[in-house]
């Protein structure tokens, strides 16, 4: 199998010169950008156009991945690419896609808080909010006897889809550390849909799409 390397050119990363307040500005400024949930909010972010039309790509590969989005399996490698930039920013920071086709890479904030599971299988991996001390250990999906509590409650994710970041910011009035932390972060943002590219092209290299029939069993009355 061959190796991911990075593309040619960069689809959507710039270099900034980050001692240069000026550029920082200008950078942050002039970024694209799009809707956090729909038009009728007004609230956008920083984003990339994703649109395969916007890649400059050859006919060839265009086709390719025109057919790869199909694919559920696609949209799963690609997804952990997204996960890794959002776990680098203790999903303070968040990427997601948005618009009507999910053309649009759009950085979000969000966070993560202490969910309400109180206990879990250990078969079937179900979750549940009550502790087994006020409904037991059976499981009410497996029917096994395997339910534990956790000690310490997982996680929930969360984002705000509706807030827009910067919108009609004044970066004059930002502070040189300021302004490096955000083009710092919109960087970071851009190399993503970089490496999302990478990643789309890669798969686009090493697999084909192929049609199969799939037979699912399907239980049904009879006269016996």
């Amino acid at each position: 199998m061959a190796e991911k390397t990075s593309p040619d050119r960069c689809f959507f990363s710039k270099c900034v010169d980050k001692s240069s307040r000026t550029d920082m500005i200008a950078y942050l400024s002039s970024h694209f950008r799009y809707d956090t949930m729909s038009g009728w909010n007004r609230s956008t972010s920083y984003a990339c156009n994703m649109k395969l039309y916007n890649l400059g790509l050859n006919r060839e590969t265009e086709d390719k991945l025109w057919e790869l989005i199909q694919l559920p399996e696609f949209y799963d490698r690609l997804r952990g690419v997204i996960n890794t930039f959002n776990q680098q920013h203790d999903y303070l920071w968040q990427a997601g896609w948005n618009g009507r086709s999910g053309g649009y890479l759009v950085l979000y904030q969000g966070g993560t808080k202490p969910s309400k599971y109180r206990s879990y299988c250990t078969r079937c991996g179900q979750k549940n909010y009550t502790s087994i001390a006020e409904t037991g250990t059976r499981c009410g999906v497996c029917n096994k006897e395997a339910r534990v509590d956790y000690i310490k409650p997982p996680l929930q994710i969360f984002s705000y889809p509706g807030k827009g970041v910067d919108m009609d910011e004044d970066f004059g009035d930002w502070s040189m550390y300021e302004l490096k932390q955000r083009t710092e972060l919109v960087q970071e943002f851009d190399r993503l849909a970089d490496d999302i590219v990478t990643e789309a092209l890669h798969i686009a290299s090493e697999h084909s799409v192929e049609e199969r029939i799939v037979y699912i069993p399907a239980r049904e009355l009879v006269l016996a």
